[in-house]
């Protein structure tokens, strides 16, 4: 055994709940093995900011797996967040645009909110969205007060973003024993847990409950962070919400189409003029821009340690952690996210026969659920489906066949202001009904207006996520009873009121699953992005 490790819980067991202690101008300061720490108080909530949890990942450090952090002296200032991972300025005009005070490569920093009194709480460790190439776990929006005072320990981190977390290069592959490289952001992520494990009790949490939960790009790191070894053991349930289980590049091959991700490396630094010694003597900034230029995609890498095959193999398989899961998508994803759609042909005929010469026997089932009457709609709707409603049912039902429960969630809520601006129940729109930071949106999000039954709502899914978290059984006294998916595939309708279902979107699930089936057993293609209009001629074969 790890005797630091058995030091840190034993220490811990010793320090049971007399943990708190007021300093002398009002801060609340815990010892934990990471060392004393100074937070700040409010509404019954102590936050604690910028903790580091890693060694900071720059000079040689970088695109190398995180290093544990040796424990501070003193008592640190807890009142600040660190920085943020180097990311490009967000695009002009998107709601999804939050300024950043910080941004640096030294971005290995964690953030807690935890009750004054917990003791023993569940803990739930939040990973940001942002396709991997922006964000922050201190954004305004995921501010943990609100979930926190619910009696719950909130972790948000930061994690590698872009091409200093996700590139993978055969040079890098030679540093290391294993002959791998990429999934930095992963490692981090991974090494987060660890952080949480061997110090959370000291702020309260349960480091035997843990949930990781995450939107969009937070939850592709989820299934990561389900499928990877790595982290098996470090949580205990898992929340996804708008999760998107794509097909991912392979480290040396190419079975799926994907450019293989040592070649992707090796080629961005050709088109720079640099080996892996000149990249790492980039500055990050720099770098970042110049990947981006250069069309740099960051993804997990298929490697044979960290992730061993492809997330649908994985889950196929049942090798996933066994966890209760709690998943789901929201009605209109694709309406702030339009880049990922075609524009629709100039006729219902043109699209039928585009559809017809895509999806073969199968152009009958894609034209009932996407039908070419309103082609502007269908578009939109066929690209979620295939993204991120195929992914949230294929979550619940695997997980359910591996003997444990699933649970899901279907967002069609639409308030005034999201509906002035055409987007209904957009990407992301749950995240502050979750967190209840209806007033710490974005500066272009349609924001809702504080309302009896917006509130209503956001009570509801706060107490649903907690709940979940603490027992696996998602409750709230602000809503119905919310059945596990089960034989006859419940789920829980998120509209202008709470609801309960059953078969959510019959025949879209079966659909998509025939398509990426095919896909498979054809090889050389990716099943993700190709879809609809954009899919190619001829998906050939059946799985039936």
């Amino acid at each position: 055994m790890d005797h630091r490790k058995m030091s840190n819980r034993v220490l811990l067991a010793l320090m049971g709940s007399a943990i708190l202690a007021t300093s002398a101008h009002g801060g609340v300061v815990v010892r934990a093995p990471a060392g004393a720490v100074e937070g700040q108080v409010s509404e019954g909530v102590v936050s604690f900011k910028g903790l580091p949890y890693a060694q900071p990942p720059v000079g040689e450090g970088r695109w190398r797996a995180p290093q544990p952090i040796a424990p501070w002296d003193g008592v640190r200032d807890a009142s600040q967040f660190g920085a943020a991972c180097i990311q490009p300025i967000s695009r002009p005009g998107s709601i999804y645009a939050s300024p950043l005070e910080k941004i640096d490569e030294d971005c290995l920093f964690l953030n807690i909110w935890a009750p004054e009194k917990a003791e023993k709480a569940p803990v739930i460790v939040w990973i940001h969205g942002g396709s991997l190439v922006t964000g922050a776990g201190h954004e305004a929006m995921y501010d943990g007060n609100t979930l926190a005072s619910r009696d719950a320990v909130v972790v948000t981190i930061n994690y590698r973003l872009g091409v200093l977390g996700y590139m993978a290069h055969p040079e890098l592959s030679a540093e290391n024993p294993q002959n791998i490289s990429g999934n930095y952001g992963l490692l981090d992520q991974v090494r987060a847990l660890e952080w949480v494990r061997d110090n959370i009790a000291a702020f309260g949490g349960d480091p035997e409950n843990v949930t990781i939960a995450g939107e969009s790009a937070g939850a592709l790191s989820v299934m990561y962070l389900m499928a990877t070894p790595k982290a098996r053991g470090l949580f205990h349930k898992a929340i996804l919400q708008s999760a998107y289980m794509i097909s991912t590049p392979e480290l040396r091959g190419s079975t799926h189409g994907e450019l293989p991700a040592e070649e992707g490396g090796r080629l961005l630094g050709e088109k720079l003029g640099r080996d892996l010694a000149g990249l790492r003597a980039m500055d990050a900034n720099e770098l970042t821009l110049a990947a981006i230029a250069n069309a740099f995609g960051p993804w997990g890498a298929v490697d044979g340690e960290i992730l061993t095959r492809q997330l649908v193999d994985t889950f196929d398989r049942g090798e996933q952690a066994q966890v209760p899961v709690l998943a789901g998508y929201n009605e209109g994803e694709i309406r702030t996210l339009r880049f990922l759609a075609p524009l629709p042909p100039k006729s219902a005929d043109d699209y039928e026969k585009a559809i017809r010469a895509r999806y073969g026997d199968l152009a009958d089932e894609f034209l009932r659920l996407n039908p070419s009457a309103d082609m502007a709609e269908s578009v939109q709707t066929s690209v979620r489906d295939m993204l991120y409603g195929w992914t949230a049912h294929r979550l619940v039902k695997k997980q359910t066949a591996t003997g444990q429960q699933g649970f899901l969630y279907y967002f069609d809520h639409a308030y005034p202001s999201a509906t002035a601006a055409g987007l209904e129940a957009f990407h992301a729109a749950e995240i502050p009904y979750v967190f209840g930071t209806f007033d710490r949106t974005p500066v272009m999000w349609p924001r809702p207006k504080v309302t009896v039954a917006e509130g209503r709502i956001s009570e509801a899914l706060g107490d649903y996520w907690v709940s979940f978290a603490r027992s696996g059984e998602p409750a709230s006294n602000n809503g119905p009873q919310w059945p596990a998916y089960g034989t006859d595939k419940s789920y829980l309708l998120i509209g202008d009121e709470l609801s309960v279902g059953r078969d959510q979107a019959p025949g879209m699930y079966e659909l998509n699953e025939e398509v990426v089936c095919r896909r498979i057993q054809q090889g050389g293609i990716p099943w993700n992005w190709n879809v609809g209009l954009w899919a190619p001629e001829g998906v050939n074969g059946s799985c039936k």
